[in-house]
């Protein structure tokens, strides 16, 4: 295991994120990308603690994820399974959890003040954090494809990956209003949601 974790986590990481695996008996499982979720956590039938981890993910955001986890599984144990999933028992054992690895050995100096800051008050997932989301996306090994929703012009059409289409509205404080295509419907999106652009501009516009 300790060896598997060097290909995932950076190098100062594997040795306390092992102990933590050996100490709250967890099976980590590396699996394949999964739009949806970057990782999860089950306790199973038989009691063992199973969590899941995107083996896509890079290795920063790998370690973030993997604390959330193991941070489910020490709230769970700790406060009992009646607590929210992301209220403040888990927000509190998460950020007891990271704080040993927000440090300049295990994360580039550009990370850190924002990793900070969104420990402050850390979220369901990392990806609701449009500022460390795209911070961490910098990281991605693969060169990306897609576009940020707050990258397209207003007026634009975007694609999700089950092939929704959409078209890109106004800012609301945080998120745009974009509307589907399909049915009419108003959504809102993350400035860091990933889409795929269809076209950069209503139809009948000139360039």
């Amino acid at each position: 295991m300790n060896t598997a974790l060097q290909k995932y986590l950076p190098e100062r990481a594997v040795p306390p994120c092992f102990e933590l695996i050996k100490t709250h008996g967890v099976h980590l499982k590396i699996v394949n990308h999964r739009v949806t979720r970057h990782g999860d956590y089950r306790r199973l039938p038989n009691g063992l603690h199973m969590i899941t981890v995107n083996a896509s993910l890079n290795k920063y955001r790998f370690l973030i994820t993997l604390i959330h986890e193991i941070a489910h599984l020490v709230a769970f144990e700790k406060y009992g399974r009646r607590i929210m999933p992301h209220g403040v028992e888990w927000k509190r054992t998460f950020q007891h959890l990271m704080v040993p690895f927000i440090r300049p050995e295990v994360f580039p100096n550009q990370l850190l003040p924002i990793i900070a800051n969104h420990f402050k008050n850390p979220k369901a997932s990392s990806s609701t954090d449009a500022r460390l989301s795209i911070a961490l996306k910098a990281f991605d090994e693969e060169e990306r494809k897609d576009s940020y929703v707050y990258e397209l012009p207003k007026g634009s059409i975007f694609r999700l990956y089950n092939g929704r289409l959409f078209k890109k509205g106004d800012k609301k404080v945080k998120r745009y209003e974009c509307v589907e295509l399909s049915t009419g419907r108003l959504y809102l999106f993350q400035p860091n949601a990933e889409v795929e652009l269809v076209r950069d501009r209503p139809e009948g516009q000139s360039m």
